[in-house]
């Protein structure tokens, strides 16, 4: 089966040219300025006006499957996902039970096979007991290692030092670290609800989990790569402080040490607090307005790698809990993308540093095979919007499972209309196509 998608704007590389790209089977096979076919089997899709882009690769989710489905399952949450236009998604390990044997890691696998609309893949967790079966992993077949340094959940928190050095230096794959100072945040939620009792305003949160408790587990983490050679990425940076650890004078594929920085923490600062809640109540905290812009500024520099969503729902009752018992998190996918726009249309990032750094830049620095580019021979994961379509998230077009979202109310410049995965035309306009699954993320190791 081919498709033909004709005179979009397609936003590759740095450059937005106009093109018509010809799909046959799972791949691209031609870019050129005019394709001319001459079968009535091929679908021709008339993109003028519209912007084609490579689908986002979100490499931080958590999508509660298994053990936690009241809240979410892969299903629901990939089918979301491929509405705002991400096409492969690398999902976190603390489910119940956690993915920290191979056994487990390998069920979750299955689950998906059976059950994604998008492309998938896994981390393994690591804790302080597992390092034997972490050194199991195939590098190939998963997509990282994840260690929570800071606000775990079950018996994934790793604090022995000892354990940590060995699993620094005894595996080749990259580390993916949720970063925050357990012990400061302790010290300073115990302050705070010896104030308070357990309704400790929301504007504190970023109070307790304070740039300081970021700060000094980042710096730490990152000093541990250096002394051991480890492959290290950290997730969800929060503070404009933190930025000054990475560097951005040499090309992503050399460097050892890389970051993230989520949708939230690019679109939320704490004057939100007052509006949102603990609807934005997440970990790491949403921070100043200086935090924000400072996030930002390193995005665009370089200094930051990467743009993921951090996306984790949780039920709406659940969330309305005074301050103690709200859980941290928030879905995200659906919206994801359109945030990003919308800041286009601000004037604070270009769409080809979009695609750049949540589309190229996670498939060179997870080495992923033939995914994140609009190229002859890549998979058709791709992604056309509509620049000009305004749409407002409301409550009936919310597609995660929770069925709320920070962004309820917010109108969005842009609209995506339509979502290829590995070629199939999995979204379009609303309409799902439910009898295709996506695929198992492979990578270049």
């Amino acid at each position: 089966m081919q498709t033909l998608i004709k005179n979009a704007n397609i936003i590759n590389e740095g450059q937005i040219l106009k093109r018509d790209v010809l799909i046959d089977g799972e791949f691209i096979v031609a870019i050129a300025e005019e394709i001319k076919v001459t079968t009535n089997l091929v679908t021709i899709i008339d993109a003028k006006g519209k912007h084609l882009l490579p689908g986002m690769i979100d490499d931080q989710v958590h999508f509660r499957e298994p053990g936690l489905t009241h809240k979410a399952n892969i299903a629901t949450e990939s089918r979301a996902a491929i509405a705002g236009g991400i096409t492969s998604f690398i999902e976190m390990p603390n489910t119940i039970p956690q993915a920290t044997t191979q056994k487990l890691l390998e069920d979750k696998f299955e689950i998906a096979k059976q059950t994604s609309y998008a492309n998938y893949s896994f981390m393994f967790g690591g804790t302080n007991d597992n390092l034997e079966e972490l050194l199991k992993t195939d590098p190939k077949n998963v997509a990282a290692i994840k260690l929570f340094l800071g606000s775990s959940t079950g018996n994934m928190l790793v604090d022995n030092q000892e354990v940590l050095e060995k699993i620094f230096s005894s595996t080749k794959m990259l580390i993916a670290v949720h970063c925050e100072d357990e012990n400061t945040i302790q010290k300073n939620l115990q302050a705070h609800i010896t104030e308070f009792g357990d309704d400790i305003p929301i504007e504190k949160h970023p109070v307790i989990r304070s740039e300081e408790a970021c700060y000094l587990s980042s710096s730490k983490a990152i000093e541990l790569a250096k002394k051991t050679g480890a492959r290290l990425h950290v997730y969800h940076l929060s503070t404009a402080k933190e930025t000054a650890l990475f560097r951005n004078d040499i090309p992503l594929k050399d460097k050892k040490i890389t970051a993230e920085v989520c949708v939230h923490h690019l679109w939320f600062d704490d004057r939100d607090y007052k509006e949102k809640g603990t609807l934005i109540k997440w970990n790491p905290a949403v921070k100043t307005q200086k935090d924000k812009e400072g996030l930002l500024q390193a995005l665009l520099d370089d200094r930051i790698d990467i743009i993921a969503t951090d996306h984790a729902p949780h039920t709406l009752e659940e969330k309305n809990q005074v301050y103690t018992k709200a859980p941290s998190g928030g879905p995200l996918v659906q919206h994801a993308l359109l945030a990003l726009l919308e800041m286009r249309k601000q004037g604070k990032i270009s769409i080809e540093k979009i695609v750049e750094k949540a589309c190229h830049n996670v498939a060179i620095m997870y080495q992923i095979e033939k995914r994140g580019y609009i190229k002859e021979g890549f998979y058709a994961d791709l992604v056309l919007v509509d620049l000009e379509k305004p749409q407002t998230v409301t409550k009936d077009n919310i597609l995660y499972k929770c069925g709320w979202s920070p962004f309820e109310g917010t109108t969005f410049s842009s609209t995506i209309l339509s979502t290829f995965v590995n070629g199939n035309l999995m979204y379009n306009q609303g309409v799902f196509n439910d009898n295709i699954k996506g695929k198992r993320l492979i990578f270049n190791r």
